[in-house]
């Protein structure tokens, strides 16, 4: 990278965060450090990286998408995530959300969207952290968060994308939509289809 391209990037940072950031609401100082500490344009494809710090989805060459900086923005206020937390995310392990929440928290693991329907036994996990959108929560992934323990995911109300949040009390998990945003949604977290007559 030249150093016109760094300075390039540096600068399209600190637009997302004056102009979409704190624009949208997003202004925990803690929020905007970290964002802009980790360098968006790393994780796009090659011929994205100009686009990086655009407000919408970005395609991956996986299939996946990146969400927009806002997306990224609202979830990491909304989590909330300390020192204190055993954090699980479901997302890429190398990806731009996991850098971002990475420092924030106790620990952290990452499980692909596949896999995160299928894990096995309690996980102890006091913050969950879901990269898109679902229709449902699965029990198998309910299941690894501590009563108290909270998740924060994307959820699809009606076709409809929210960003939407909740806490484990007495084993279940009721998910709250918050806001309506543009989020990536993940097929993994298809709900059923049920007949209607």
């Amino acid at each position: 990278m030249t150093l016109t391209e760094d300075r390039s990037a540096t600068e399209a940072r600190h637009a997302m965060i004056v102009s979409q950031l704190r624009t949208s609401g997003v202004n925990e100082p803690w929020v905007l450090t970290a964002m802009a500490r980790v360098a968006r344009e790393n994780f796009v494809p090659a011929a994205m990286r100009d686009a990086a710090y655009i407000d919408r989805a970005i395609a991956l060459e996986n299939g996946r998408f990146l969400a927009a900086p806002l997306v990224h923005g609202k979830i990491l206020a909304e989590a909330a995530p300390t020192q204190d937390d055993k954090v699980l995310l479901v997302g890429e392990a190398n990806g731009y959300l996991a850098a971002l929440l990475r420092p924030l928290a106790g620990s952290l693991t990452v499980v692909d969207p596949a896999e995160a329907a299928a894990l096995a036994g309690e996980g102890g996990y006091s913050l969950v952290v879901i990269d898109g959108a679902i229709e449902e929560l699965p029990a198998a992934l309910a299941a690894q968060v501590v009563d108290g323990g909270r998740v924060v995911t994307g959820l699809v109300v009606r076709g409809v994308t929210r960003l939407a949040s909740g806490v484990k009390a007495a084993g279940t998990v009721s998910l709250l939509p918050l806001i309506e945003m543009g989020i990536p949604v993940l097929p993994e977290f298809a709900a059923p289809k049920h007949w209607s007559f």
